[in-house]
């Protein structure tokens, strides 16, 4: 009992000038959107029996302390985890952690902790100032195997697994490489006054499908670093899910479903761009028997959707920005022919009519060909012919104003609209 009374004082006392600043917040920098991984994305069982597991993530906000949220969100059985450090990572695409910056990570006060099964644990405050964009390492010790794991698929961002508790080793160099999240909800950083976060709902668009392995170029990482190039302390967290719908679960809960957990309930949440909805149009499109009167329904129903996700986070105050949907034609996977293209542009009207969403982002202009608007420009085009290239993201990250978040909390007191 002594002990965990030292840590807790430990963990603790560092921060009580900084807690003590006016309007200083716990503010989400980084959190992914959570699903149960597919069978070929998640580990062995024994892979993660007596295993670290040692994961980067990249945040958009500094602060002046850490705290990590730990996720058994779809587990079936509690989750011990035998211990936990952080520390900055020594590069990207990298093991390798900076020893100096290495903490222990303890809840409430112990070395260990036990998470209920579809639960979510946050980590006691760690004293280690960190910056905008900075590179963080967190380490996981698994005594046993999550018995239902929880992960981000899409992590673009190299993942270490070695047997053996190895939380604190400098480097892990004979490790396991995977490029997969798992167990981690958040970290959460003690943000300066005025600071807000801006959540990005989406499908493998804003997921970064297309993006650069560790090279963190996805529209919400170039978003983050054009605001606090301008100064904005605005965090940008991804909620993207590949081939996700809005309408329909597949690849992870659709965005009705997740909408509480992964928008609502993040710390600092000010503003909600939704850039979703072209996986619900492909669907349609892959299916040869569809009617005219199944295509008008499908976008009657998208349009709904989107009323959901405005009146429920204008709820709540938060600040809605309408992302029109991205061009297709061409898409290898879909192959979308007139009857699809017009149900895009059908929702991209309704988006861009006034009174619908709070502030339009018309990605679909800032990544088509103005030859031939209905395919994506070529430099814009991973290659697919749907998703975008890192020149795209950078495209859609310059086409968002960023005037539309230079005050915090814009949409407060909103109520939802009837």
């Amino acid at each position: 009992m002594q002990t965990r009374a030292i840590l807790l004082l430990f963990a603790t006392l560092p921060l009580t000038a900084a807690a003590q600043q006016p309007h200083a917040a716990w503010l989400a920098s980084w959190s992914p959107a959570l699903q149960t991984p597919e069978p070929q994305n998640a580990l062995p069982d024994a892979a993660l029996t007596g295993a670290t597991l040692r994961q980067t993530v990249h945040l958009s906000l500094g602060g002046q302390a850490v705290r990590v949220v730990v996720a058994n969100t779809f587990g079936t059985a509690p989750l011990h985890l035998g211990s936990a450090r952080l520390a900055l990572a020594g590069a990207p695409g990298s093991a390798r952690i900076l020893p100096d910056t290495s903490r222990t990570l303890t809840f409430d006060g112990a070395t260990e902790v036990t998470i209920p099964a579809g639960a979510e644990y946050l980590s006691d405050p760690v004293p280690l100032a960190v910056k905008a964009h900075a590179e963080l390492s967190i380490s996981l010790f698994f005594s046993v195997p999550p018995r239902g794991q929880t992960g981000h698929p899409g992590s673009r961002t190299t993942s270490y697994l070695v047997p053996g508790d190895h939380t604190a080793e400098p480097d892990l160099p004979e490790a396991l490489r995977v490029d997969h999240w798992y167990q981690l909800a958040a970290v959460e950083v003690l943000a300066p006054p005025g600071a807000a976060t801006v959540v990005a709902l989406g499908d493998s668009i804003t997921d970064g499908r297309g993006s650069t392995t560790n090279g963190n170029d996805r529209w919400t990482d170039l978003l983050a670093r054009r605001l606090t190039q301008a100064a904005l302390p605005v965090a940008v967290v991804n909620k993207g899910i590949g081939g996700n719908h809005l309408l329909v679960d597949g690849l992870g809960p659709s965005a009705l479903a997740r909408f509480d957990r992964d928008v609502l309930a993040t710390p600092g949440l000010h503003w909600l761009v939704v850039f979703e909805g072209i996986n619900d149009l492909g669907g349609l499109a892959l299916e040869p028997a569809a009617t005219p009167a199944d295509h008008a329904a499908l976008v009657a129903r998208m349009e709904g959707a989107y009323r959901q996700l405005v009146q429920r986070a204008h709820a709540h105050g938060v600040t809605v920005l309408g992302a029109t949907l991205t061009p297709w034609i061409g898409s290898a996977y879909y192959h979308p022919e007139a009857a699809s293209e017009a149900d895009r542009r059908a929702v991209n009207d309704w988006i861009r009519a006034p009174g619908h969403f709070d502030a339009v982002l018309d990605l679909d202009r800032a990544l088509r060909d103005p030859a031939q608007p209905d395919r994506l420009l070529p430099a814009n085009d991973s290659g697919d012919h749907l998703h975008p290239s890192p020149a795209g993201y950078r495209a859609i990250a310059n086409a968002i104003p960023l005037g539309l978040f230079a005050q915090p909390g814009a949409g407060a007191g909103r109520k939802s609209k009837k």
